[in-house]
């Protein structure tokens, strides 16, 4: 499979001779290259629509070129059907402890408000909305139909969904990353990136909010600074209890995630693992709502 991608980012009919895509680790949803030519960097992702993850290409491409105009990723070079190419970032690509760094989140938390604030005024067509309770219910169905060896799990997983999205009540709508993992963010020592964009869609800002803290696992006293900044207001029990549901949301979709790409998923990557590492944290997310 990756050979097969690494022939057609190398066929791509943008470049000015004979290139050598080089694969990029990390991707766990496309695979992914850099490619030199002609004296410049760039990045080529290779991945046709997935829609057992509600991830359709026109919307990652509408996304990330309004997340461009807004200056907070980089610029797309080429798209046709399955691939596209981006501008490289020279930078560092973050690990979970980077964003822990408190210096590092307060860098961090601008570019989560220009997403959700800017992003939206450079969007142009049709874009997605992405509400992770019904994806949460798609994923149950995609299980069942699929033989999924965690059938057995998802009738209490849904009762619990339910009860958080009760909890979670009426809720602002932002543009939405919705994917904020620490791989999602570049340092170049000027400036924080944010790229890959596969998930975007119009969402409540708790989600971004949970799941920067619960993908990078910020300290109870990063979450109660970061729900603060973000609302410019203190932070009261109702707000506090309503965010920590759609932390709760926010984990379990990770781990959802990685049970459908566990069967779905023809990609080199212990999805079990993924999976078993998510469940916990979710489990336990859950338990901290539960004494709230």
């Amino acid at each position: 499979m990756i050979e097969l991608a690494r022939q057609r980012a190398a066929a791509l009919p943008i470049w000015s001779g004979p290139v050598d895509p080089v694969p990029l680790g990390g991707g766990i949803t496309n695979v992914n290259f850099r490619v030199e030519d002609a004296g410049r960097s760039f990045v080529v992702r290779i991945g046709d629509d997935i829609p057992v993850h509600q991830v359709m290409r026109f919307n990652e491409l509408a996304a990330a070129r309004a997340a461009a105009e807004t200056g907070i990723s980089p610029r797309d070079v080429y798209w046709e059907p399955g691939a596209l190419v981006i501008e490289f970032i020279e930078g560092r690509t973050l690990a979970d402890a980077d964003v822990r760094d408190q210096a590092r989140l307060e860098r961090i938390l601008p570019v989560v408000l220009r997403c959700h604030r800017d992003v939206p005024k450079r969007l142009r067509g049709p874009v997605l909305m992405f509400w992770v309770f019904h994806v949460v219910r798609d994923y149950a169905a995609t299980l069942r139909d699929g033989g999924s060896r965690h059938t057995d799990r998802l009738a209490g997983l849904l009762d619990t969904a339910e009860r958080l999205e009760q909890a979670v009540g009426p809720v602002d709508i932002v543009f939405g990353h919705n994917d904020l993992l620490p791989g999602n963010l570049i340092d170049d020592g000027a400036r924080i990136w944010l790229i890959d964009w596969d998930y975007a869609g119009f969402n409540s800002p708790l989600f971004d909010l949970g799941g920067l803290a619960s993908n990078n696992g910020l300290s109870a006293a990063q979450e109660e600074w970061l729900l603060e900044a973000y609302f410019d207001r203190p932070v009261t029990d109702d707000l506090r209890r309503r965010y920590a549901a759609m932390k709760c949301a926010s984990l379990l979709r990770e781990t959802m995630w990685s049970m459908v790409s566990e069967i779905h998923s023809a990609l080199d990557f212990d999805y079990a693992a993924y999976t078993a590492e998510n469940l916990k944290r979710f489990e336990a997310a859950l338990a901290a709502f539960g004494e709230m």
